[in-house]
């Protein structure tokens, strides 16, 4: 054997050996991620919410709204004008348990564009501190790098007395609200990064 071909063949086992050891280092950083399973990606929605600081509700009451807390006894009326549609109405002991105006004080001042107005509508909001849940929660997608997931935000008003989940749920309220779930490899595991 010549020099020359003992230098190219120590040479091409020294190639060799150095393509060996880079591809056992790309095979150990290149682990494929974890799959994210819906059941998965789910508890960590679910999580989210149950350590978010719930806050109080906003509750739009319309006509009808103002009618059953009239039954329900949180408010009744203490003057009716004489066009026979205006009206005030004050909070009652139990009202002001529930319920505080968004303007302040405990007379709402009751003032539609005339006796069928449909678009009127008075804002209080609950003392009660109403959490938020995840429901109807999608399919994970990828998104990038990352996964994301679509569920529906909800007002848990379970906590409420029936009465006033009821005017929570006439016309004019948003109890549900469409979000995402953005999810990214940390350390090698998905985690929650934001909903949005």
């Amino acid at each position: 054997m010549g020099g020359g071909t003992v230098k190219n063949w120590m040479h091409a086992e020294r190639v060799s050996a150095m393509v060996m050891v880079c591809a056992g280092m790309l095979a150990a950083g290149c682990k494929s991620a974890p799959d994210l399973t819906r059941d998965h990606a789910t508890s960590m929605i679910q999580a989210n919410y149950a350590q978010a600081v719930p806050a109080p509700a906003v509750v739009v009451v319309n006509d009808l709204g103002m009618r059953e807390g009239v039954t329900a006894k949180y408010w009744e009326g203490v003057k009716r004008y004489p066009n026979g549609y205006w009206a005030d109405f004050k909070l009652t002991d139990d009202g002001k348990k529930l319920v505080k105006m968004a303007s302040g004080g405990d007379t709402i001042t009751w003032r539609p564009d005339g006796p069928n107005d449909p678009h009127y509508s008075v804002t209080l909001t609950t003392l009660a501190p109403v959490p938020l849940k995840p429901d109807q929660i999608g399919d994970v997608e990828d998104n990038g790098a990352g996964k994301v997931v679509s569920f529906t935000e909800v007002e848990d008003l379970s906590g409420l007395p029936s009465a006033l989940q009821g005017i929570a749920r006439n016309p004019g309220n948003t109890l549900t609200t469409q979000r995402q779930a953005n999810f990214v490899l940390t350390n090698g595991a998905w985690t929650l990064q934001s909903v949005q």
